[in-house]
């Protein structure tokens, strides 16, 4: 158990096999526009159970692994790996684990006066459950909170308010529809999606991203309209103008070059077609990596 030390606050559960939590001022001053009052990873014992009628934080908490059930705001789910939920004041929560599939499950909980504009931003509310379509995104983030929590640091609480920030923009992005997880329809978003992360080189279509997944082209848009905030076409190009943006920094590179590399002809239908994607003209990338 790796913890900040041992005068640990209160609501803290002793019901963990092993952890690594930190906490700061449990009352930072009212003018703090965000502060992260605490979080953690825990690793819950057979007999871990929590019964909350109210918190005085905001907070969101993170599935890693097992199962467990969760009551909150008088609705029950079932909670699995992927899950995130979010509580605040005033809202009732209780979580318990499966024995035989225990919870390993990441929390943190913070204030201030930005806290509840920074949630309704993300649309993440307190008292909602949602699912995230890329886990392991969501647990770097946090991890990398733990550190910062863990170090003695004159800027830790500043790094800890923007790691919040970029967590609930990385929760907001990766959302699924509650439930989504495991079904076969987010399992073949899955897999068309890997299927264009690794044939981006030869697909050319929509039709051949489709052709190549084995499904129906408005069936890829529909999952892809579901499961993200990009068509698949457009993550296609994504992926295609992430490479030609690295293409363009080698030495000797060229606007035509890499356009013909990519399978452009035409070196302006490519230029056009890296501005609509990554902002900028390719030639932007050309004097990057020569000091220009």
């Amino acid at each position: 158990m790796v913890e900040k030390d041992s005068g640990q606050p209160a609501f803290f559960s002793a019901q963990i096999a092993g952890a690594r939590r930190f906490y700061s001022d449990l009352n930072p001053a009212k003018t703090v526009p965000l502060a992260v009052i605490c979080g953690g990873c825990e690793y819950c014992t057979p007999q871990y159970s929590v019964h909350r009628r109210t918190f005085p934080y905001r907070g969101v908490e993170f599935v890693a692994q097992g199962r467990g059930m969760l009551t909150l705001k008088r609705r029950q789910v079932t909670l699995v790996a992927g899950t995130i939920f979010a509580y605040g004041p005033g809202i009732a929560q209780d979580i318990t684990t499966d024995p035989g599939n225990t919870l390993v499950k990441y929390f943190v909980d913070f204030t201030g006066e930005n806290a509840a504009v920074l949630m309704k931003d993300v649309s993440i509310i307190p008292g909602e459950v949602l699912q995230t379509s890329a886990p392991n995104e969501v647990m770097a983030v946090f991890d990398d909170l733990i550190r910062a929590g863990l170090r003695e640091s004159p800027f830790a609480s500043r790094v800890m308010a923007t790691l919040l920030e970029l967590l609930l923009l990385k929760m907001a992005e990766t959302r699924i529809p509650f439930g989504s997880a495991g079904t076969l329809s987010f399992e073949t978003y899955r897999r068309c999606r890997q299927t264009i992360e690794e044939r981006w080189r030869d697909l050319e279509t929509l039709e051949q991203v489709a052709g190549d997944s084995h499904v129906d082209p408005a069936y890829l848009c529909r999952l892809f309209r579901r499961y993200d905030h990009v068509s698949p076409y457009q993550y296609l190009l994504r992926m295609k103008m992430n490479e030609a943006a690295r293409r363009l920094q080698e030495p000797g590179a060229s606007v035509k070059s890499v356009a013909n590399e990519l399978g452009y002809g035409d070196a302006f239908h490519f230029s056009r077609v890296f501005k609509n994607v990554m902002g900028v003209r390719p030639s932007h990338y050309l004097g990057i990596e020569r000091g220009m």
